[in-house]
């Protein structure tokens, strides 16, 4: 990432990470959905092939919102309100030929190594948060950083998991 994105990147997080939020946050019942939303949205955007591109940034992550909160609502509509992972093992377990349940281990075998690829502090975060179920100011306070360093180290890792799980990503991108 080239300093001037990073430091847009930056700028645009410190303003509107917390509206964001805020748009989640009236229309979800869950704290804890509308902050993994809105970090979703900015790791959209460092995955989006050209994020220096993007002449209203602010527009631009509300836009994916929008489509994120789409996308929220209509998996709870199929899962019955249910948790994702819940979900996906409860069919895995009972649905899943043979080939797929062969494809489900590899890119669980996938995703272990992408999480092996992190820096300690940055899985611990999303290991915690992700996995554990904390909220992010939970993983703030056991970890003892601050909220927004907690916030970072999971989009950053969050981003870092597309790429190793989609290797096709990075070859735009150069």
């Amino acid at each position: 990432m080239d300093e001037q994105f990073r430091g847009t990147f930056s700028s645009v997080y410190r303003s509107v990470h917390t509206e964001l939020t805020r748009f989640f946050r009236k229309r979800l019942e869950s704290q804890a959905d509308a902050a993994d939303l809105a970090q979703d949205a900015f790791a959209q955007w460092l995955g989006w092939r050209d994020r220096a591109g993007v002449e209203q940034p602010r527009a631009f992550l509300f836009h994916i919102a929008r489509n994120l909160l789409r996308d929220h609502w209509r998996r709870q509509q199929r899962q019955g309100q249910r948790e994702p992972l819940e979900a996906i093992a409860d069919t895995a377990a009972t649905q899943a030929s043979p080939l797929e349940r062969l494809d489900q281990q590899q890119r669980l075998r996938q995703l272990a190594r992408a999480l092996e690829g992190l820096p300690p502090r940055r899985r611990e975060a999303l290991i915690l948060h992700r996995f554990e179920g904390l909220s992010q100011s939970q993983v703030a306070e056991r970890m003892g950083i601050s909220l927004s360093m907690v916030e970072k180290h999971i989009a950053a890792a969050l981003l870092h998991c597309r790429q190793q799980l989609t290797p096709d990503t990075g070859k735009d991108e150069q």
